[in-house]
């Protein structure tokens, strides 16, 4: 089965407001923000690339927002694709975004990943898709097993998103099915402790380098 991903990208001065205390300046906080962002893309980028015969294919990966974050190679040079964000909110932005998928590309399961996981490596990615191949919906909590980090459809399945407080209870209920994923696919960032955990799993290099400017 071929997979069309959506990652929303909410701009870094508003995003993560939990994360403050990670860094001294706000502006510190937006280009860590955008350091996470951009590992989290560059790793879904690299799932793509290396899906294997047999396993589940990430056919495209599509940010849903106004841009993608900088450090990126420009759209047209990445098998990268960009989706508006409908602005009424994340889980609005979603369904509008998986629903304009479906229609293009019928089918191709749609998912839809969070853009704070930079420690993911994109193997686990690839794991958990292909796990989704055999559900009509699915989702990935996260460490604390109450988000949610990976929201799956089959082709002609609605995604539904219910991202947000509890979100993996919602999901659960809405009838998708957890599926078993790598430490690195549940381990999102909302505050700086996420982030030293995440450190400690080891981080892209986009957030490895802000970080070491923070010490």
């Amino acid at each position: 089965m071929l997979w069309r991903l959506l990652i929303p990208i909410k701009h870094p001065a508003t995003a993560k407001t939990r994360l403050h205390g990670a860094t001294r300046r706000h502006a510190d906080h937006a280009e860590l923000v955008r350091a996470i962002q951009s590992d989290t893309v560059e790793a879904a980028l690299a799932a793509r690339s290396t899906g294997g015969e047999g396993a589940s294919s990430i056919a495209g990966v599509f940010i849903v927002g106004d841009r993608p974050p900088p450090g990126l190679a420009p759209l047209g040079e990445t098998d990268l694709g960009l989706l508006p964000d409908s602005g009424s909110g994340l889980n609005a932005s979603l369904r509008a975004a998986a629903a304009a998928l479906s229609a293009r590309y019928p089918a191709d399961g749609v998912a839809a990943m969070v853009a704070d996981l930079p420690a993911l490596r994109p193997a686990a990615l690839n794991q958990a898709l292909a796990a989704a191949t055999l559900l009509e919906r699915g989702y990935v909590a996260d460490a604390a097993g109450t988000g949610t980090t990976v929201l799956t459809a089959r082709a002609g399945q609605p995604l539904t998103p219910e991202f947000g407080l509890d979100s993996a209870r919602r999901h659960h209920a809405s009838g998708a099915i957890e599926i078993d994923a790598d430490l690195s696919l549940r381990s999102d960032v909302d505050t700086a402790e996420d982030l030293r955990r995440c450190l400690l799993l080891g981080v892209g290099e986009h957030t490895a380098r802000m970080v070491a400017r923070l010490v």
